[in-house]
């Protein structure tokens, strides 16, 4: 969902520095939270939202916020992402931008879960190459990943861990538009013992294709399908809350989202 909305947002911010205005808004209503391939709200819906500045001599920041599951985010019902960047174009039609991404997560916590006190706060450095449509990034943790380390039965910390993504957008007419991702995701630790299934490794590939119709001038319902592999480790994740509450946070899913850009 994050890859898609990064197409989406500089989809809103072209315009809105032709127009002189910097700023620009969204709040969304999605069926699911699907971050990376993986449901981040346990299959229920979220209430998203944010805003963006961009200058034109290429800096960009901004803000979004998303509800979230507990089962897993022990204490947490928000997801807060704040991230800033730089970038410039290179020619008509290649493009680069880098820049700093941090997820912080308010109240949650291991503890809540009876384990020791461990937040899940990331931050992400990444840097993207834009060739017309196609955008090409790699996003690197800086600290560990999501609260991934020897607490959670880890070998070791996961602070390196990458993520890299290829999107695509393509505009079908005046309304209809679709968005393709594709994206792989390596840890830098596997789980001390292995799971039942027999999986170790936490990592895996995730693409989406989502289809994207404009309502009205500031409003757009959208349509998408996401695949993430590794499902002998992510087909019963157990949540934080209770060991005999499982989900496939993962596999094959589908969410309708309704979103404004103001």
């Amino acid at each position: 969902m994050r890859a898609l909305r990064w197409a989406a947002l500089a989809a809103i911010w072209i315009p809105c520095l032709a127009d002189g205005m910097p700023v620009a808004g969204n709040v969304a209503l999605t069926s699911d939270y699907l971050f990376r391939g993986l449901t981040q709200t346990w299959g229920r819906p979220a209430i998203q939202g944010g805003a963006d500045y961009t200058s034109p001599d290429g800096f960009a920041a901004g803000f979004w916020g998303s509800s979230i599951s507990e089962r897993s985010y022990p204490g947490g019902a928000m997801e807060l992402d704040l991230y800033a960047s730089y970038g410039r174009a290179i020619d008509s039609d290649w493009s680069w931008r880098a820049g700093l991404y941090g997820y912080v997560y308010p109240g949650a916590n291991l503890d809540h879960a009876g384990l020791a006190s461990r937040s899940f706060n990331t931050v992400e450095a990444n840097v993207a190459l834009r060739w017309k449509q196609f955008t090409l990034k790699y996003n690197h943790s800086l600290t560990d990943y999501f609260g991934v380390d020897t607490g959670q039965g880890y070998r070791g910390d996961s602070k390196g861990t990458g993520y890299l993504q290829l999107d695509a957008a393509f505009s079908l007419s005046d309304a209809w538009s679709l968005a393709l991702h594709a994206g792989h995701t390596r840890y830098t630790t596997t789980l001390a013992a292995p799971l039942a299934s027999g999986a170790r490794d936490p990592g895996y590939s995730d693409v989406g294709a989502t289809l994207k119709y404009q309502l009205a001038t500031h409003w757009s319902l959208s349509a998408g399908l996401t695949h993430a592999t590794n499902a002998d480790f992510y087909r019963r994740t157990a949540s934080f809350l209770d060991a005999g509450d499982t989900r496939n946070v993962g596999g094959s899913r589908g969410f309708v989202m309704l979103q404004g850009n103001f």
